[in-house]
């Protein structure tokens, strides 16, 4: 079993050290086999040549500020829907949780069209906020928040209640603490989605000075059409921030993947 697990390890991980060994190498053909993962020697000129040449800062910029107000915008309505929907009884909640849960069967391109229009009637077309606003009601975050609110002891809601506390209170300061695991988990999953966006942001946004740093690899990719290690050095920067986040919140991971599994 750890021989099979071990050889699965090195699969999944191989395409990003060919990605990095390509983008921190300078002679040697790029495709060669076998590959060659320790570049001789190694540099930092492919990063430094794609810094020169495109705006990567300002995408960069652009990518942490739509990720960021997406994430905690997504964060909140997701823990919001989910805790009305596990703990509070009212006529047509299952109805609700199923319709949300049943809208997961729809394929995710299916909603491009009618969020454009939205975004066009708002008169939010090529603005940061159209970039995020159609994703902040995530299905799957309302449903890892509502299991992870059901396996919550009654016990402890039914004291907060005894000392007074209100619905909103009871939701602040008992429940959120408390599924915190499943809101790092969440915000694992959300942190990927936004910053690896391309195809909405590329439909909403018509300025380049507003691309995030997936819409700008694209144009990476065909101004360095014949230098591969450029266009590596560029996708080896967009990865890094989420390996950091996945590493930062790993411990969290598991344990908010599991809570509601077993009651």
């Amino acid at each position: 079993m750890y021989l099979l697990l071990s050889a699965l390890a090195v699969v999944t991980v191989f395409p990003f050290l060919w990605l990095l060994a390509t983008s921190l190498g300078s002679r040697g053909a790029v495709f060669a086999f076998p590959p060659a993962l320790i570049p001789h020697p190694a540099t930092l000129a492919n990063f430094a040549g794609v810094w020169r040449t495109m705006p990567v800062g300002r995408f960069f910029a652009n990518t942490v500020y739509i990720t960021g107000m997406g994430l905690v915008l997504t964060l909140l309505v997701s823990a919001l829907a989910g805790y009305p929907l596990a703990r509070m009884r009212f006529p047509g909640r299952d109805l609700i949780f199923y319709a949300i849960v049943a809208s997961l069967m729809l394929p995710q391109h299916v909603g491009l069209i009618l969020n454009f229009v939205t975004m066009m009637r708002l008169h939010l077309v090529d603005t940061y906020a159209a970039v995020y606003l159609p994703s902040l009601a995530s299905v799957f975050g309302i449903f890892l928040l509502r299991q992870a609110y059901l396996v919550v002891p009654a016990e402890i809601e039914d004291a907060a209640r005894i000392d007074g506390a209100g619905e909103l209170r009871l939701w602040a300061q008992v429940m959120l603490p408390l599924v915190t695991p499943a809101l790092a988990t969440l915000a694992i999953v959300e942190f990927s989605a936004y910053w690896n966006s391309f195809l909405w942001p590329l439909i909403v946004l018509k300025s380049p000075d507003r691309y995030p740093l997936a819409v700008g690899l694209l144009y990476l990719s065909g101004l360095f059409a014949h230098n591969t290690r450029y266009v590596a050095a560029g996708a080896v920067l967009m990865t890094l921030p989420v390996i950091a986040v996945f590493v930062a919140l790993q411990r969290y991971f598991l344990r908010g993947i599991m809570l509601g599994a077993v009651k």
